[in-house]
């Protein structure tokens, strides 16, 4: 009796569908199949596999790259999560929104996401762009505190690092290899001012020095996305930390030309540099099997409430989880996004059209409900408030 009812309990689940199986797309469909009914679409059967051993999840082999497809897969489905390379992100947006489904994205997507507001509004779906951990979980953080005080200044640095350091990159990528190379090259916005400056990606380096892992360098990239529209606030920055000696590498790769998308005449054949790099790079970059790795946000806000100056420090450092064998990168970029995924489940943040994570953050119980999930799965914040 009890093995038909759970099946019966299983069925009423509330359904999934996660497009991307990498480290991030993997542990975001592991941690949710354990609450609901969850399948996995990715093209690589080898992503795949993995996930059908000791997961109750269902798993199907299908190229997404068209729309057309995406629309096929996710019919049966509650609720999208959104987990393939930056360019893909807005085409997956499209589409899904399209067919009215809700949508948790977290890819590094170069397009305004605003632009699909009245589509969804139009369709009544939830979408929830940039749900990762930075941007994701510092927004939902600073949308929290811009409730509450008038903010002067939001400083946020983010990085996930091997803990071996191995000539000639230092790094090893732990989310999708195009999206760190976007990092290097897209440029990137700040507020300074109380005005948007748009800078080089990689620039403005400086030293950091951590007790957990010595020092690191820390350069501009275009991490504050939505925040320059949704906030008002004077001064803004983000910054990506990798080991020192990076930047110079990434500088020179980028200004000969190694990243560039227009293609080139070899011999008669026309390549793109950017594809000839990726092939070689990115072995270099693909991490060891079960490699020990660590990530790393820190998240300054300053400004006052109720007339007292106060800065508020958040800091999280996270490791490679040697149960569950889960990356720290996946752990905190997809635990973001799980819990997320859980309020819109739970009818606890139904707003329609575009979502950006601050949006989350400003509704009290969301932030509250989010942060004590992330500390349920051992995401551990480290919160300081002093006087300034």
């Amino acid at each position: 009796m009890s093995s038909i009812w759970e099946k019966l309990k299983y069925k009423q689940m509330k359904k999934i569908i996660v497009l991307g199986a990498g480290m991030i797309g993997s542990a975001i469909a592991i941690d949710l199949s354990s609450d609901y009914e969850v399948t996995v679409v990715d093209k690589d059967s080898h992503k795949l596999n993995p996930l059908k051993e000791g997961h109750s999840l269902r798993t199907i082999i299908a190229d997404l790259s068209t729309e057309i497809k995406i629309q096929e897969m996710i019919i049966d489905y509650d609720l999208v999560i959104g987990s393939l390379p930056g360019f893909m992100g807005y085409k997956t947006l499209h589409s899904v929104i399209s067919e009215g489904k809700d949508i948790i994205d977290i890819s590094f997507l170069p397009q305004d996401t605003f632009k699909l507001d009245e589509l969804a509004k139009e369709n009544e779906v939830t979408a929830v762009v940039d749900c990762g951990i930075s941007p994701g979980l510092s927004n939902i953080i600073l949308g929290y505190y811009n409730r509450l005080m008038e903010i002067e200044e939001y400083r946020c640095m983010v990085g996930g690092l091997p803990f071996k350091k191995e000539w000639p990159f230092y790094y090893k990528a732990f989310f999708s290899p195009l999206d760190v190379i976007e990092e290097y090259t897209r440029p990137a916005r700040i507020v300074k001012n109380g005005e948007v400056i748009t800078v080089e990606a990689l620039s403005e380096p400086e030293i950091i020095e951590l007790p957990e892992v010595g020092k690191l360098e820390a350069f501009n990239t275009d991490g504050l996305r939505t925040l320059i529209t949704t906030m008002k606030i004077p001064n803004m920055i983000e910054k990506t930390l990798r080991y020192p000696g990076h930047i110079d590498l990434m500088k020179m790769l980028r200004e000969t030309g190694f990243f560039g998308k227009d293609e080139v005449n070899i011999r008669g054949d026309k390549v793109k540099p950017i594809e000839l790099t990726s092939k070689l790079l990115f072995p270099y970059w693909k991490p060891d099997e079960d490699e020990k790795e660590f990530t790393i946000l820190n998240m300054i806000i300053k400004g006052n409430e109720d007339g007292k100056q106060k800065e508020l420090v958040y800091n999280l450092f996270d490791k490679f989880d040697e149960e569950t064998k889960i990356t720290s990168m996946a752990r905190t970029t997809g635990y973001t996004c799980t819990s997320v995924a859980r309020l819109i489940l739970n009818g606890d943040f139904s707003r329609k059209g575009i979502n950006p994570p601050e949006y989350i953050g400003a509704e009290p119980e969301c932030y509250k409900k989010v942060m004590a999930m992330l500390k349920e799965k051992s995401v551990n914040i480290i919160f300081e408030e002093r006087l300034i």
